[in-house]
């Protein structure tokens, strides 16, 4: 049954894939799974390294399809809007216009063939026997009358005596297909079924036909997902937790990157000079800093939202959600601008502005949609933070005008405009103030989900309250799934570097004793 829409003979596997997003989540994780066998270990430095160990085809072969099963079963879970969605070569390829060819071809033969006097019958009969075979795929076990219509109008054998002795009325049998179609179809497709009927041109209709299945098939196959979800979400902990077994068991270096990273969260811990806050029993007697698994485990979570990803391998344990890490990343290096540029807007202006219905949300989406490009190579940070200043004048003078105040001064114009621009850089005090804020408040989440209540949004960052909350939730849930997952594995590795910070710390201690 052709699956793209007026694609005869292609097969469905070709045809269906999730969305474009998910695909590359899943696509990524295998190719950097798979790349990790032949990356060196960062722990092994100059050493010698042993022999590797072949891997046949077979094998390599069985992996990855452990690996892609993987990535498939999490972004089900994960996603909450996960969907397939139909795949289609991209317009001009070549891959395109090969498939364009074909297409065209296999229409026209079957017009010629309707076409003649009189009508040969065979590729049409053949469309027809794809039909039924999907009008059967959609039905139930519970659904026998409809399966006896379907096989005794859509009747094979009867129709091609029919077609041989000249009284085969296609017309009425494609009647009845959609008609059944229109039974068997989700009420979304409605309006295209109504089309159908519009149609009176068989061939034409014959590739409306096969358009509208496509899409019916997408509908089931999103309907199985969403009536799986939460089955596989029961079993999904465990699954990924066996298969990721599976791949690290042919893979000796399989953690080195999820190690390093635990290692350099603990040495950054220590070096901040942290407070050693849920130490475990003992720890206070070592006489330096002691870490419980909990904290350093969390404060490494963090440093996934600060994460140079061109340049540093991320864990392996966390590829599956590479892109999603990446994407909070870039939400919140937004947002910190934006609450930077409106918390100078407000101190420049004064109270006048302070309690304004709906004046910071103005201010914000103007700001927002400036910014919304500033992740992109080309965009001009510096350009961009004139023109919000230059805008944010605007904007403020015009409210302080509407409401009785007396409009900003030129000093107070060049001061609004000369701050906005300077927030251009990284280590700016505004900047740095409120990306030191947001961190603590994600922190802060990131403690109390095992709690009922949210943590308090810090002053300066109410006008993103809501869009930092969602990614909080996002941030949460992310981190939550990943332990409960990856536990086995995080509490040995933690295990590891804390007891040998233990050990330096006793030692460092007797030293100075």
């Amino acid at each position: 049954m052709p699956l793209g829409s007026d694609k005869p003979g292609s097969s469905e596997e070709d045809k269906l894939s999730d969305s474009s997003e998910s695909r590359n989540r899943a696509d990524s994780a295998e190719r950097a799974l798979g790349i990790r066998q032949r990356t060196p270990s960062p722990h092994q430095g100059n050493a010698p390294q042993s022999s590797p160990r072949f891997v046949s085809v077979e094998e390599l072969m069985e992996t990855a399809k452990g690996v892609s099963n993987m990535a498939l079963a999490h972004e089900i879970v994960v996603s909450g809007g996960f969907q397939l969605k139909p795949s289609d070569p991209a317009e001009g390829s070549l891959e395109k216009r090969v498939q364009d060819i074909v297409h065209k071809a296999f229409w026209d033969c079957l017009e010629a063939q309707l076409g003649e006097d009189p009508p040969t019958y065979d590729h049409a009969i053949k469309l027809l026997g794809e039909i039924k075979e999907t009008l059967l795929s959609f039905l139930l076990p519970g659904h026998s009358r409809l399966r006896n219509q379907i096989n005794e109008v859509v009747d094979l054998d009867l129709i091609k005596q029919e077609a041989e002795n000249g009284a085969l009325d296609i017309n009425k049998v494609v009647e009845f297909i959609i008609s059944m179609m229109g039974t068997l179809c989700a009420p979304a497709r409605d309006e295209e079924i109504r089309k159908l009927r519009d149609i009176t041109a068989i061939v034409p209709l014959f590739k409306a036909i096969f358009s509208v299945l496509d899409l019916m098939k997408i509908d089931m196959a999103n309907f199985a997902v969403s009536s799986i979800r939460p089955h596989l979400m029961q079993q999904s902990v465990e699954y990924e937790r066996t298969k990721f077994q599976e791949f690290i068991e042919k893979q000796h270096n399989a953690l080195d990157f999820t190690q390093r990273w635990l290692e350099e969260a603990a040495n950054s811990l220590v070096n901040s000079g942290a407070d050693a806050t849920l130490a475990p029993a003992g720890a206070a007697a070592s006489g330096g800093p002691a870490f419980c698994p909990l904290t350093v485990h969390n404060h490494a979570y963090m440093s996934l939202l600060r994460w140079n990803h061109r340049h540093t391998p991320f864990p392996e344990t966390l590829l599956m959600d590479q892109s999603r890490f990446e994407e909070m990343q870039m939400a919140l290096e937004q947002l910190t601008v934006v609450a930077a540029v409106l918390l100078i807007a407000y101190n420049v202006a004064g109270a006048a502005l302070s309690g304004l219905p709906g004046f910071a949300d103005k201010l914000k989406r103007v700001v927002k949609v400036l910014l919304a490009g500033m992740h992109i190579p080309s965009f001009n940070m510096n350009e961009t933070l004139a023109t919000i200043g230059e805008k944010l004048c605007v904007e403020v003078n015009s409210c302080l005008s509407q409401h009785g105040f007396t409009q900003l001064s030129a000093d107070k114009a060049a001061v609004l405009k000369g701050q906005t621009q300077a927030v251009v850089k990284p280590d700016n005090s505004v900047r740095k103030l409120i990306d030191s804020r947001i961190q603590t408040f994600l922190m802060s989440y990131l403690d109390s989900s095992h709690h009922k209540s949210s943590p308090v949004v810090p002053g300066g960052l109410v006008p993103i309250q809501k869009e930092l909350e969602e990614i909080a939730v996002k941030f949460s849930r992310l981190v939550n799934y990943n332990k409960m997952v990856f536990a086995p594995h995080y509490e040995k590795i933690l295990k590891e570097i804390l007891s040998k910070d233990e050990s330096h710390s006793m030692g460092k201690s007797a030293g100075q004793g």
